[in-house]
């Protein structure tokens, strides 16, 4: 096993063990893939200890091997943070016993979803939440507590048990996007204008003017960056190819193209004009 919180970590989303779930890969792979999907999560994976743990392959056939099965989309080495509150950095590898593709690796060490990054079929979507009248024996939420009591803060807004029950989803957002109950309650009724003829109207035109801007929330999965599976240099999960950097992947180098260059031939001439300058100009 390796320290806590690194090592080996399965990916989400796999499909169930069957017994052809690495017949596409070559015998050593094959052989090393079957060894690691085996172990728990937690378990040390790298290239040292797969070659210790087993008679057949040593070190370097280990390490081509991995770097095999994250061309495959078998896996993906990450550097991540524990979280906000232990800013501390783990070195994790990320198997999966379905093959996945570049996608589908880039939006899950990009956001964390595990779901298929394809469209979902119109055919399996699910049927839509059919409505159902509030149980009124069961506690109110904050949204339709909070609008039950503008009516105490300012008897302007006073609001029907109905009034309230159609602007709950309103409300609900507000307090979805990080809004206190007194920030509510001011945002509602500070300047009232007198009279008021419809409070359900006015509250709903506030609700949706006043809504206050989605704050950003940290995501966990942002603080997760990509390795080369072979050169352990860290990456944009885009400038990985099958997990390796364009250097271990063998494709060559995008180098910006030369715009207005001068060839070898013109800037000789160039100087050597320069220089005859400086030899025939009349001196001071």
């Amino acid at each position: 096993m390796a320290s806590p919180g690194y090592g080996k970590q399965s990916a989400p989303g796999q499909l169930p063990p069957a017994a052809d779930d690495f017949t596409h890969l070559p015998a050593r792979e094959a052989y090393l893939a079957s060894l690691i999907n085996q172990l728990p999560d937690g378990a040390a994976m790298d290239v040292k200890t797969l070659a210790a743990h087993q008679p057949l392959f040593g070190q370097m056939a280990c390490r081509t091997a991995l770097n095999r099965l994250s061309a495959a989309g078998h896996l993906r080495r990450v550097r991540e943070r524990v979280n906000a509150e232990r800013p501390q950095w783990v070195f994790r590898t990320y198997f999966s016993r379905t093959p996945r593709p570049d996608a589908w690796w880039n939006h899950f060490l990009a956001t964390g979803d595990a779901r298929d990054t394809g469209e979902a079929s119109t055919d399996s979507a699910p049927d839509p939440p059919e409505e159902r009248p509030r149980d009124h024996t069961s506690p109110a939420s904050a949204a339709y507590a909070a609008l039950a009591g503008l009516g105490l803060a300012d008897a302007r807004l006073s609001l029907s048990a109905t009034d309230c029950e159609a602007l709950e989803p309103l409300a609900a957002e507000w307090f979805a996007r990080g809004a206190t109950l007194a920030l509510f309650v001011n945002a509602l009724t500070s300047g009232l204008p007198t009279p008021v003829h419809s409070a359900a109207a006015l509250t709903r035109r506030r609700l949706i003017d006043k809504l206050p801007p989605e704050r950003p929330r940290p995501d966990p999965a942002a603080a997760r960056i990509p390795e080369c599976t072979a050169c352990r240099t860290p990456c944009r999960p885009h400038a990985l190819l099958g997990g390796l950097c364009r250097a271990c992947h063998g494709a060559p180098p995008t180098r910006p193209p030369r715009s207005g260059g001068l060839s070898p031939t013109a800037v000789r001439a160039h100087a050597a004009r320069a220089r005859q300058a400086m030899v025939t100009s009349p001196r001071s």
